[in-house]
């Protein structure tokens, strides 16, 4: 479906530097009648970026604007009102359009300690920031917002590339995606530097500290104790801006959608210690010419380019909900530019299928899922939509 000048205009914007290139992916006609539905057709939200629950059993669902806000409300088809859960919008700094909050994440025992966590930017200096809430010990769906407790800030050189997503991991440890630090091409060659925090995924323990530091590195992170001053934060390296992870529910495994430079999108598996290789490769491809050693580097389960407008990849969910059985252990997955989505199944590794389900005319700018894994989608129509039969 085509969108509007003034849409594509607006993405283009967005992500104006993560051209990209589509691959053959095999499109074909969901098994069915699966369709992409609004899942709350009475309310609506200001750019949402991210979708998520508490984890504790009580069919809430929480949607972060990227302006600063977060909405909590039931998780029915009917609902007409939302709740403001938290508000931070003055200490958020959205002037980049990849700028703003753009990550929340509960405690795994959030239902005892009411402790949640986000990622937002802030300015002067222009800066990324980790930090803990807690929820009102009056209202469950009220934050507090002088509760903030600031766990890791990090410089960031430009406006783009702040990655954002934060989750934890089956180990019980906070994983953050960091992007490059912006411009294009990784300038300060940010990528391969792990000595930053920048272009990275990081992992780290909330239920610790270390001296002065309001967290502690786990004891088996890949860089711990190393002597050559590489950050012990971080658990891979050599992304350029990752757009979205996910663990499988099932295995545990850590997918990433990382946004490309000119030409090639990328999906990744993470492994502990991993090199993407960013901005030595771009995909399978050498992106820069003159240095193009690939030894040890991790190579993407998929790629795509940009001959159907495909711009920028919005990493998803390996389905595991009880709805939607054709979905079944697939990783979904999106283009915020065009709308399209897929499936990809890499049950064969060397010969993986990538299907096109769904062309949308809606930008995608997030997945997320409720309490029994059923996978939701944030559209930058102010919408949040869901599979349905």
């Amino acid at each position: 479906m085509k969108k509007s000048i003034q849409t594509f205009l607006l993405l283009t914007l967005f992500f104006h530097e993560a051209c990209s290139q589509s691959t053959s992916s095999n499109p074909s006609t969901p098994t069915g009648n699966l369709a992409v539905v609004e899942a709350f057709p009475g309310l609506s939200f200001t750019r949402p970026v991210d979708f998520q629950n508490a984890g504790d059993n009580t069919n809430r669902v929480f949607v972060v604007e990227q302006r600063g806000v977060i909405s909590v409300f039931q998780n029915e088809s009917t609902v007409t009102s939302k709740s403001t859960f938290l508000d931070i919008e003055a200490q958020v700094d959205d002037s980049g359009n990849e700028e703003g909050l753009l990550g929340l994440a509960f405690h795994p025992n959030y239902s005892s300690n009411g402790y949640f966590y986000v990622n937002y930017t802030a300015s002067s200096p222009n800066r990324t920031v980790i930090s803990r809430f807690s929820v009102s010990s009056a209202n469950p769906n009220q934050a507090d917002p002088s509760s903030e407790l600031v766990l890791l800030e990090f410089e960031q050189p430009y406006s783009n590339h702040n990655g954002g997503q934060i989750s934890f991991g089956p180990d019980g440890f906070l994983y953050i995606a960091v992007g490059d630090g912006g411009s294009g091409g990784d300038p300060k060659g940010n990528g391969q530097n792990r000595n930053t925090l920048l272009g990275t995924i990081l992992r780290i323990d909330v239920d610790q500290t270390n001296g002065a530091d309001n967290y502690a590195i786990p004891s088996d992170n890949p860089f711990i104790n190393n002597n050559q001053g590489f950050r012990e934060e971080i658990y891979a390296y050599g992304l350029r801006n990752p757009w979205r992870f996910s663990f499988d529910s099932q295995n545990g495994q850590l997918w990433v959608g990382d946004v490309g430079q000119n030409r090639y999108e990328e999906i990744d598996l993470i492994q502990k210690g991993g090199n993407y290789g960013w901005n030595t490769m771009e995909g399978f491809h050498c992106f820069n010419s003159s240095n193009c050693n690939q030894t040890g580097l991790e190579l993407p389960v998929w790629e795509y380019d940009r001959s159907k407008g495909d711009i920028s990849v919005t990493g998803g969910y390996v389905y595991r909900g009880p709805s939607i059985q054709e979905l079944q252990g697939l990783y979904i997955y999106a283009d915020y530019v065009s709308g399209r989505i897929w499936s990809l199944d890499i049950s064969n590794p060397s010969s993986p299928v990538n299907t096109e389900l769904f062309d949308t005319d809606f930008a995608i700018s997030s997945f997320g899922v409720d309490q029994n894994q059923e996978l939701y989608i944030c559209g930058f129509d102010d919408k949040i939509y869901k599979f349905s039969h």
